[in-house]
């Protein structure tokens, strides 16, 4: 049987590989992926994964062909590898519907917001600095990764079956984030600063700082608002992402 090749793509990370130790591949700064296959077309149209909301994941593992480990990736480098798999399997044309019209994004002049180095405490290690602006509190934190992000849902699912009511992610993910208050790396320590120390605002203030510095892709676009002026607007990623109508 002759040996079938599949084209393949460089992915330049956003992170340009810095919060990744150097012994990590993801240090590189790049990732190899191929272009969809009827393969990759089954897992998006497979209900179970589409219910358990990890169909997304599931593409892009297999469309990854350097050897990492998918759960290394921060959210931001996920995000830029989910973007270069849509261009690659379907094309750079994003239809969606907003505010009850339909528009169409160029995904391939999508702007990568790259890492600032100066935000990082040190090359290979995801560590970053924050001091809270009300209470002064020096914040370490890190970018939340695939490893975290499925400890995070375990312990919120687990205290929604304590209360129904309750509603903890944001706090969960901000217990996760967080490395030091003041220089106290104590778990315990932490935990109890986020739930009982912690004000609002300075949640809300770390929260939009990170957003604010992290890598990531621009997911956002411009159209006219109902002045006549322009507005901006997160590009919806919804399953339509990956199976377009047309």
């Amino acid at each position: 049987m002759s040996e079938f090749k599949f084209p393949t793509e460089q992915v330049e990370l956003p992170s340009k590989g810095l919060v990744y130790p150097e012994s990590n591949p993801l240090s590189s700064g790049t990732i190899e992926m191929k272009y969809m296959t009827a393969k990759e077309e089954d897992i998006l149209t497979n209900q179970n994964y589409i219910q358990d909301g990890t169909v997304i994941d599931r593409l892009l593992k297999s469309l990854i062909i350097s050897k990492v480990n998918y759960d290394d990736l921060i959210v931001g480098d996920k995000n830029a590898i989910m973007v270069a798999a849509r261009v690659l399997g379907y094309g750079k044309d994003y239809s969606f519907t907003y505010l009850g019209e339909e528009r169409t994004v160029d995904l391939s002049i999508i702007e990568p917001k790259y890492l600032l180095e100066e935000n990082l405490v040190e090359n290979g290690i995801n560590k970053f600095t924050f001091t809270l602006p009300s209470t002064g509190n020096t914040i370490e934190y890190k970018l939340l990764t695939g490893h975290d992000d499925k400890k995070i849902k375990a312990e919120v699912k687990g205290l929604q079956k304590i209360d129904k009511n309750s509603s903890p992610e944001l706090s969960t993910r901000l217990k996760y984030m967080i490395l030091s208050v003041d220089g106290n790396t104590d778990t315990k320590s932490i935990r109890e600063f986020v739930d009982n120390f912690m004000l609002a605002r300075d949640a809300k203030a770390l929260r939009n700082h990170i957003s604010n510095t992290q890598p990531d892709v621009d997911l956002t676009f411009e159209y006219e608002g109902p002045n006549g002026a322009d507005e901006e607007a997160t590009i919806p990623i919804t399953l339509n992402f990956f199976w377009p109508d047309n």
